[in-house]
């Protein structure tokens, strides 16, 4: 597959077939993840692979929790709270895998002030970024499908607890992956103006 294809076919997935992915093929995407570029020459990335049932329900009960707090302190109301987290936990049980990105400090400047030590920061958080869009193109590539959800970023200490993380990982995001369900049709892309994003 051409990288353009790749770019230009990848689209968020949501549902998958009940077909387990190969520990193999995780690696291999894995692997072109750490591809990406990052600060210092570092590979500040982390992923815990979720498989199990159990597993997987345990991070989707924690991450729902920390959700219906913050759903009810904004006043949303119960049905929809209920409606909510029900979508969440069949997303997030329903997936093959559940990829957990993470970053860890190794490497990182210790600067001396808080404004670089944020820009520090930032600039792992970036570096992610680019290691899963690298991720999910490998897996496009390869047959795959993924869906980037950003919740672990909302509920950082219910996600550790949930999956027993070590001190050092700071959960970021997770990806679910596998292989599309069969006949999924997908809407088409919102038009793209490129004119909207970029000033000459």
């Amino acid at each position: 597959m051409l990288l353009d294809e790749a770019i230009s076919g990848r689209r968020s997935i949501r549902h998958f077939a009940r077909r387990a992915v190969p520990p193999a093929l995780v690696r291999e995407i894995v692997a072109a993840a750490c591809l990406a570029p990052a600060p210092h020459h570092t590979h500040p990335w982390r992923f815990v692979a979720l498989r199990a049932a159990e597993a997987k329900q345990r991070l989707a009960e924690a991450m729902g929790q920390a959700w219906r707090r913050d759903l009810e302190a904004d006043g949303v109301p119960a049905e929809r709270i209920q409606a909510l987290l029900s979508r969440s936990r069949k997303r997030l049980s329903q997936a093959p895998v559940l990829l957990l990105a993470c970053i860890v400090a190794d490497g990182a400047r210790r600067w001396p002030d808080q404004r670089r030590r944020a820009a520090e920061r930032q600039m792992f958080g970036h570096s992610l970024g680019a290691a899963l869009q690298n991720l999910m193109l490998a897996a496009h590539a390869r047959g795959l499908g993924t869906c980037w959800l950003s919740a672990p970023l909302f509920c950082p200490q219910a996600v550790r607890r949930a999956v027993d993380l070590p001190a050092d990982f700071q959960a970021q995001a997770l990806i679910a992956l596998g292989y599309p369900k069969p006949g999924l049709a997908l809407p088409p892309r919102p038009p793209l103006t490129v004119g909207e994003h970029i000033i000459e």
